[in-house]
């Protein structure tokens, strides 16, 4: 047989104390219907969409794509199974009242942790805070590229292209720069010349983007170059580029709250949950457990991503 069994939400209805059998609920108000019914379990309309509401976003997604009666059909399942391991006394041995208890736990604590959350977004004072003291994180450029690979660069070869040297790729960059500055069309030489055919296909255009997207002598280039001009042969180690910054702008704190909201808000949470953490008893066997393990140093950070 096919067994379904919900996470984390479904737990919470499997996780309830034995107790007697029920006596019959009153008949539901009219607004609010009953829409299924277990031996005696019934759930109504308004407890359907309620349980739906707090699934996680995976579930609810399922419900979206299958829609409620599948999930309606699951839950049904789930209850039925439920109640046959109750009539067989299943949820009073040890090991399974144990697990419950986990799972409640389980459910509590993540409960606890989404509380956390709602409860630590910055205000209005701290969002300005950090766009003040971060405002170049929200700077964006949009720009456009034109690439000369040379040996041993990341980008491959074009069919029957030569291999240049870094010296001949130079040369070449300077010459297509000069040519763009005597007046021809930066994005046809791009179409044409860019050794980056993703972005050479669209002109050079590589659209809009912000600080740490781009290695680090891109961008460099990209957010001191005056909007317009064309630089000098920038070296990566993708080749040499010739960079024309169309637009550079910084986002206003209105445009840039949803970014910090999601840096602040986890971060406050994670201090909230620690001092939780910090204030519960707890004493551990270490001659069973043993000592605690040293906490491991931060990892270096990586690379910035590159395009």
């Amino acid at each position: 047989m096919r067994l379904f069994f919900l996470p984390m939400m479904c737990a919470v209805l499997l996780a309830q104390t034995p107790a007697p059998k029920p006596a019959p609920t009153a008949a539901a108000p009219s607004g609010d219907p009953v829409v299924f019914q277990v031996g005696d379990d019934k759930m109504t309309r308004s407890q359907f969409d309620r349980f739906v509401d707090n699934l996680p976003d995976n579930l609810k997604k399922d419900v979206q794509q299958n829609g409620k009666r599948k999930m309606a059909e699951r839950l049904i399942e789930l209850k039925a199974l439920a109640q046959e391991a109750k009539r067989q006394k299943l949820d009073q041995r040890p090991d399974v009242q144990q697990q419950l208890a986990l799972q409640v736990d389980n459910v509590l604590a993540s409960t606890l942790y989404q509380a956390l959350l709602q409860a630590a977004k910055p205000d209005a004072a701290a969002l300005q805070k950090y766009y003040d003291d971060h405002k170049s994180e929200f700077e964006k450029a949009k720009a456009r590229h034109i690439l000369v690979r040379f040996q041993g660069s990341r980008v491959p070869l074009k069919a029957g292209q030569k291999e240049l040297t870094d010296a001949e790729a130079l040369e070449k960059a300077k010459a297509l720069r000069a040519r763009i500055l005597k007046g021809e069309d930066f994005a046809v030489l791009a179409k044409a010349e860019s050794d980056d055919t993703g972005s050479g296909a669209n002109g050079g255009d590589l659209g809009s983007f912000g600080r740490g997207q781009m290695v680090p002598e891109f961008e460099v280039a990209v957010f001191t170059l005056k909007p317009g001009d064309v630089s000098e042969p920038v070296k990566t180690q993708f080749g040499y580029h010739l960079i024309q910054v169309q637009e550079r702008k910084t986002q206003d704190l209105a445009e840039a709250k949803p970014t910090i909201e999601q840096k602040l808000t986890p971060e406050a949470a994670a201090k909230a949950l620690d001092q939780v953490k910090s204030k519960a008893v707890v004493t551990m066997d270490e001659a069973y457990f043993g000592p605690a393990t040293p906490a491991a140093p931060p990892a270096p950070a990586g690379p910035p991503q590159q395009r």
